[in-house]
């Protein structure tokens, strides 16, 4: 049997992912906004979130299975950023609460979408592992999007701090678990092999650095939905009633 091609970075199919990363969500919201039904959001949100949830149990059953308890425990358990996220994808899409919206917000779109761009991954087309990481990866970039434009939910200034506060809250916890478990959940111990422009300095400066672009990521991420805010904020004192 002939070996399956490893992961080419920005080859044909990764660029097919990404592309559908942007037009997945773009289609749901522009479906949920022209039907404007609550039955027809509802059901695109369980659809969406049963998908993800499916990827993910599959992948861990996968993973348990070709790689034993011990591997399962130190490597694939959801406490990674991604795999945070994609429950709290799940969460938002069925529940729409605000906190875990924050939280898939921020972590989601700046975590995500650098992990679709220059992805931690080896199988190429069409392995199964390379289906579930942009699968999983993007759905959570989409889930932010289809939350924030799809379901009109929006992020405020207090969530960026909330979120950067969790995040290294989340960190401490995670710094224990990994002394525990012998594991580097949210790539604490060790720099993840990763194409990533970002990551090149060595433990434990990178993680200092990873604070910094965290914040410059959140402020990004940030700054549409600051825009749109003073924009209504001048129509109003220009145009008042």
């Amino acid at each position: 049997m002939a070996a399956l091609p490893e992961f080419e970075l920005f080859g044909a199919s990764h660029m097919v992912a990404m592309a559908a990363m942007v037009a997945v969500p773009v289609a749901l919201s522009l479906l949920v906004r022209r039907r404007d039904s609550e039955r027809v959001t509802r059901v695109v949100c369980v659809v969406f979130a049963t998908v993800m949830l499916v990827n993910q149990t599959v992948y861990w059953v996968f993973r348990f299975v070709t790689e034993g308890a011990g591997t399962f425990v130190r490597e694939h358990l959801p406490l990674h950023v991604c795999g945070m996220t994609v429950l709290l994808s799940v969460a938002t899409l069925l529940w729409r609460r605000r906190w875990t919206y924050e939280l898939l917000y921020f972590w989601g779109l700046a975590g995500a979408t650098n992990a679709m761009v220059t992805p931690e991954l080896a199988e190429g087309f069409p392995h199964y592992v390379f289906f579930q990481y942009f699968i999983s990866h993007g759905g959570i970039v989409g889930a932010a999007v289809f939350a924030t434009w799809g379901l009109g939910m929006r992020p405020t200034f207090r969530s960026l701090v909330r979120a950067f506060v969790a995040m290294n809250a989340m960190a401490v916890v995670m710094a224990c678990v990994n002394l525990l478990l012998g594991s580097n959940y949210m790539y604490l111990c060790e720099v993840p092999e990763t194409a990533s422009p970002f990551l090149f300095l060595p433990w434990p400066w990178y993680i200092l650095w990873l604070e910094v672009l965290a914040l410059v990521f959140f402020g990004l991420l940030y700054l549409p939905v600051l825009k749109i805010r003073l924009s209504s904020i001048v129509d109003i004192n220009v145009n008042p009633d």
